[in-house]
């Protein structure tokens, strides 16, 4: 069946149109646009009305895109900003009403599950893998096993969350920097005891952080999505292009191939994330994946109407 999904992320706003069967996800179209709906929330609980509208007019050019394709179903998903807003209420109904939509606000546990489910849906069944999201809001880490999920938490840790709790020069100086990376550390050793119960044999990434990083490394530009899917990322590399990215004004990181210009501003705290969850888990390499939470509810909703 033909699944339409579409994702209101802190930063960015995507879509996925996919024919699923038998478990498999074929893309037809995936876009993203970076829309900072969470931007600012951290501080004010608070959605902006131009985040809204930026949000808005993304779904509305989704719309044009996956009408003629005549999906079966529709998901229309929030994540972590409007988790935290108290307008979350309100920012539902706008959509209700403009679009006819129903978007469906996930708990941590879902977003972590489906984000996991899409990670490894093209993959040969394994054990210990571990799935990392990092999101603009919050951070999801999954373990499982094969299909299923063993072990799963989501950190209040986010690109543009921590972005706007810790940088406040640009370049951001080294203790900030350092500031953001002990948060960030503190956040994930806290909930490391539970995970190190599990095996773990291989690491995924998942989201803009990891699949910009893939495509720094290989200096892609224009961005090639077959060329991210699949790369390996060593921590050694990792390290080295926070080195660079850290050490540049946002004036200069908007030029590095291969970083989309709307992530440049908050990149920075994205690799702070990822090294500081690779190092937490000994992970000295880890696989980008291009498959994450869309897959993962093109998967649920061809399902919920089988």
């Amino acid at each position: 069946m033909r699944v339409a999904v579409v994702d209101m992320g802190t930063n960015s706003t995507r879509l996925l149109v996919a024919d699923v069967d038998d478990g498999r996800v074929r893309e037809l179209e995936r876009r993203s646009t970076v829309t900072r709906l969470g931007r600012g929330v951290d501080t004010t609980q608070q959605l902006a009305t131009e985040a809204i509208e930026d949000v808005a007019d993304a779904v509305g050019e989704y719309i044009s895109i996956y009408e003629p394709l005549n999906p079966d179903a529709v998901s229309v998903l929030a994540t972590s900003a409007v988790r935290d807003a108290s307008n979350a209420g309100a920012f539902i109904a706008e959509f209700r009403e403009r679009y006819a939509l129903d978007a469906r606000i996930l708990t941590g546990e879902e977003e972590a599950r489906l984000t996991y489910v899409g990670a490894v849906a093209d993959r040969q069944p394994a054990d210990g893998i571990l799935v990392i999201d990092i999101g603009g809001g919050s951070t999801e880490i999954v373990v499982g096993s094969g299909h299923e999920v063993s072990f799963h938490t989501s950190l209040q840790v986010g690109t543009v969350r921590h972005t706007e709790r810790y940088v406040r020069n640009d370049p951001p100086t080294a203790g900030e920097l350092d500031a953001l990376a002990e948060d960030v550390r503190k956040l994930i050793f806290a909930e490391l005891a539970a995970a190190e119960y599990f095996d773990i044999k291989g690491g995924i990434a998942v989201a803009g952080t990891p699949t910009s990083l893939a495509a720094i490394d290989q200096e892609l530009d224009p961005y090639d999505p077959e060329k991210v899917h699949g790369y390996v990322l060593s921590l050694n590399a990792v390290q080295h292009m926070y080195s660079m990215l850290s050490g540049k004004p946002l004036e200069e990181r908007l030029e590095v191939p291969g970083l989309h210009p709307g992530r440049a501003p908050t990149i920075v705290a994205g690799v702070v994330i990822l090294i500081q969850a690779m190092r937490a888990f000994g992970l000295q390499r880890i696989e980008v994946s291009e498959h994450d939470i869309l897959d993962g509810a093109a998967l649920q909703a061809a399902q919920g109407t089988e």
